[in-house]
């Protein structure tokens, strides 16, 4: 009796960040079934509270494979999970509990590095990518990663979600210092205010202290709708001048690649850098040489089920047993 009813090894890919994880489950054949489940950090494997949160998050999707793809025994998992270095031993020892997959079979990454491989091969281009943090990524032809940025919300991460957000209240404040009262003229703080539970600064100070930094960086997705257009009179200027800065700041990593190991492709990609096209403008006017800059969805989840199937393929062999005379 097996527990793959079609007889094939199948593997899991995972793609972790703050805001959202999505996983794919593959065989041979094919896609075997996908979903989305709210994300989670690694950094959060350092209190017990948040171990417990991962561990819920990680029970939750094995729910949903379970439930779309019954009777799957899984051989091979690769998680690419933010905040996390890579063979993270708790994360995997949480993996192999939650999805009954064999510990050889299980192998943590970053999550820069997963989506660096669903852009290029190694050594081909740098990746640019602004979830709710931001790094630039290059992974050389001897499959070494280098990066640029990805230090954290406190103390950097310019360009990503978190970044707007904290930026968009930072600025509102700034502009009552200077005009008490302007935030009732502006579409971003009628926006935001409610968000972070009101009209007073104590009230955007506790969110940024209180709140996930996932839930942070959702905040975001406002921001981009009060930058509206070129020809939008209800365009507020302080949102479309973050998208700007955030595409010079996201322009910032990738110029560091260039200095450091010469011109090469660049991808953009991350929910936070697809937000407005203004961050796209941002970004090319402060590239510093002449390099192609595309900006693309990446299928992160599929790039790291696809290594988790080769993992799959090898524990589906049987071990190997010398002929004897």
């Amino acid at each position: 009796m097996t527990a793959n009813p079609a007889g094939l090894p199948c593997a899991l890919g995972l793609d972790v960040g703050g805001t959202g994880a999505r996983w794919m489950l593959l065989d041979a054949s094919g896609t075997l079934a996908s979903g989305v489940e709210a994300g989670f950090s690694g950094a959060r494997m350092h209190t017990d509270a948040g171990r417990a949160e991962v561990r819920a998050r990680l029970s939750r999707i094995s729910q949903m494979v379970t439930e779309q793809a019954p009777g799957r025994r899984i051989l091979g998992l690769v998680a690419g999970v933010t905040g996390v270095g890579s063979g993270s031993a708790d994360m995997v020892a949480m993996l192999v509990t939650a999805f009954a997959a064999p510990e050889a079979g299980v192998r943590v990454v970053s999550d820069v590095e997963i989506a660096y491989r669903a852009a290029f091969a190694p050594g081909e281009g740098y990746l640019v990518y602004a979830g709710t943090g931001s790094i630039a990524a290059f992974i050389d032809a001897q499959g070494v990663l280098h990066r640029a940025g990805g230090r954290g919300v406190a103390l950097d991460d310019a360009g990503g979600g978190y970044w707007i957000a904290r930026e968009a209240l930072r600025r509102l404040w700034r502009r009552e210092d200077e005009r008490p009262g302007a935030w009732r003229d502006s579409p971003l703080a009628r926006r935001l205010f409610p968000i972070v539970g009101g009209d007073s600064s104590i009230n955007a100070a506790r969110f940024l202290m209180e709140r996930d930094r996932g839930d942070i960086g959702m905040l975001a997705i406002a921001v981009a709708a009060c930058a509206g257009s070129d020809t939008d009179p209800d365009a507020d200027e302080i949102a479309s001048a973050i998208m700007i800065d955030a595409g010079a700041e996201l322009a910032r990593l990738a110029n560091a690649m260039l200095a450091r190991y010469g011109l090469r492709p660049i991808v953009v990609a991350g929910r936070a850098a697809q937000l407005h096209r203004l961050i796209e403008v941002g970004m090319r006017s402060h590239i510093a040489v002449e390099a192609q800059l595309t900006f693309r969805h990446l299928e992160s989840h599929r790039a790291a089920a696809a290594m988790a199937l080769q993992i799959a393929a090898l524990n589906s062999q049987p071990p190997s047993t010398e002929n004897r005379t």
